[in-house]
């Protein structure tokens, strides 16, 4: 009996929020009523660089980021598009690789969808493309691709707290793809 509840919470819980979002379809989880959104994030670096399974070995690779948005839907459902401009900064050296090399500018565009939104929480799904400065032995390439898994809490209208696992790479376009991966934690404001 103790392993079906983890399933009915999954199947329930989502169908808790979808009902959340359809008695106010007019409010964005991401935004609200807002038209426009600035963010910024920091970020903790790992050398695993995927999302699934969830990256765990920290490195001396962080990055910091701000965000413009503004509200958009995906086949109905509620997203943001974003123009994004990231710095990552390496410090020293850890498990074979010179952080301090890949210090390197990256601007993007995003699309984020609103997975769930229930009250005050919501998680969202993103993807993006985008360019770094340089190439480099990481990744072989200035083009990137981006994947985003985001947990957010709205604490009014205004004022939004987001919990990010980020995932860069240049999806096997060049022969260097051990990507970058980020856990970190970001500040929207609406207005």
């Amino acid at each position: 009996m103790r392993k079906i509840y983890p399933i009915l919470s999954f199947l329930i819980l989502p169908s808790l929020a979808m009902a959340d979002s359809c008695l106010l379809p007019e409010k964005n989880p991401f935004m609200g009523t807002y038209q426009n959104q600035f963010a910024f994030g920091i970020g903790q670096g790992f050398d695993t660089g995927i999302l699934l399974p969830p990256p765990t070995r920290p490195v001396p690779f962080y990055i910091g980021t701000i965000q413009y948005s503004q509200p958009t839907t995906f086949f109905r459902i509620p997203a943001r598009r974003s123009l994004n401009l990231s710095m990552t900064v390496g410090l020293h050296e850890k498990y074979g690789w010179k952080w301090q090399d890949y210090s390197i500018p990256i601007a993007y565009v995003t699309e984020d969808i609103a997975l769930f939104r229930y009250k005050a929480l919501y998680a969202g799904l993103g993807a993006g493309a985008g360019l770094q400065a340089q190439e480099n032995k990481r990744i072989g390439s200035k083009l990137v691709f981006q994947f985003k898994v985001t947990f957010g809490y709205n604490f009014n209208y205004r004022w939004a707290a987001e919990f990010f696992i980020q995932h860069f790479s240049n999806a096997n376009t060049a022969d260097e793809n051990n990507s970058y991966a980020f856990y970190g934690l970001g500040f929207t404001y609406n207005y």
